[in-house]
């Protein structure tokens, strides 16, 4: 335990405060049976230190040492053994202060049961107010130690998900650019210094967890632009995007996998030309895209949605936000629409 609960200033404060006032009450009730004042603070002062110091030791004690099934036992064994030592000392103290004082000695006796009970409740009652304070932290410091593993996790996971996307989208671009060296070596190293410009911007943007939309398409023009070169005229996208969503947010490199997808489904399962469109909009402070691509009814794969960008895609949101509703597909007459809720981030 790196802090107990007596090293606080404000328990430091109570702990006194009570100590004024119980002691106080002592001085008056034993004042009230005709003690003299000075008898009675001398009583009062050598029995409360007692007790406090033996209150202090209990609280320390199980801020280093917090038994685990036999804690009650141990609590009232050790305020047990400490409430008989702190009659006994506080008996001798007290006798030897007074010199014989008649009837002193006798009352002290007699109150001994008393003072033995008295002590013995304040101890306890410190004892379990120590074992709330201590089992309460040591309850925050296992909920802050699962926090960060969960986060450690979710970042490794959100580290693994964004760099399995890109060796899936070079090896496509790489076998792309072996088949045109032979036909077309021109479009080959179009297709190349394109490839080169977006995993250097990649690469730049690995760290960044937000950026604003504007960028975001910027980087995926750029990826289309590698994607017409390999499939030529076939492909064609229509990127738009309303003024309110301009400057929203959105993790990094997050709409690549899922344009990826569409065209997968949309230029292998289709025959001639393809459509893609790419709509950004702001809809109750969230950033709304939607990318729809063409697919034949007669291939149950786009139907489904399958693929890896797209669960991946899912996957990310998820970590990122703590929700499973914010990425939804489905079908409309031959168009196969992704849609994707991004909740901004508070500023």
């Amino acid at each position: 335990m790196a802090q107990t609960l007596l090293s606080i200033n404000k328990s430091r404060i109570i702990f006194a405060a009570w100590w004024i006032v119980w002691s106080a009450l002592h001085i008056r009730i034993l004042y009230w049976l005709d003690f003299s004042f000075s008898m009675a603070a001398a009583d009062s002062v050598v029995t409360n230190l007692c007790i406090a110091a033996s209150c202090i030791f209990v609280s320390r004690n199980l801020g280093y040492y917090l038994p685990g099934a036999k804690l009650y036992w141990y609590i009232l064994a050790l305020s047990t053994i400490l409430s008989l030592i702190n009659v006994l000392v506080a008996q001798w103290v007290l006798l030897h202060l007074t010199n014989d004082l008649p009837g002193y000695k006798g009352f002290l006796i007699k109150s001994i049961p008393v003072r033995f009970c008295v002590s013995l409740l304040l101890i306890a009652c410190m004892g379990m107010i120590s074992i709330v304070y201590y089992t309460l932290g040591e309850q925050k410091e296992r909920e802050r130690r699962k926090a960060e593993v969960e986060k450690l996790s979710k970042d490794a996971e959100l580290h693994k998900l964004r760099h399995q996307l890109q060796p899936h989208f070079l090896f496509n671009s790489l076998n792309s650019i072996s088949a045109l060296t032979a036909i077309d070596p021109e479009r080959a190293r179009l297709m190349i210094q394109n490839l080169s410009d977006f995993l250097r911007g990649t690469l730049r943007k690995d760290e960044q967890q937000w950026i604003q939309l504007t960028e975001e398409l910027q980087y995926l023009e750029l990826y289309l632009s590698i994607e017409k070169v390999r499939f030529g005229h076939r492909l064609h996208t229509v990127i738009s995007r309303d003024e309110g969503s301009t400057r929203m947010q959105l993790p990094c490199m997050l709409l690549q996998p899922i344009v990826e997808n569409a065209i997968r489904f949309g230029v292998y399962d289709t025959t001639g030309d393809v459509a893609i469109t790419i709509e950004a909009t702001s809809q109750d402070q969230q950033l709304l895209v939607t990318i729809c691509n063409p697919f034949d009814p007669e291939t149950s794969r786009a139907a489904q949605g399958t693929g890896f960008g797209l669960h991946a895609v899912q996957r990310r949101l998820e970590l990122l936000f703590g929700r499973t509703d914010l990425l939804s597909t489905k079908t409309h007459e031959q168009l196969f629409i992704c849609s994707i809720k991004i909740p901004q981030p508070v500023s």
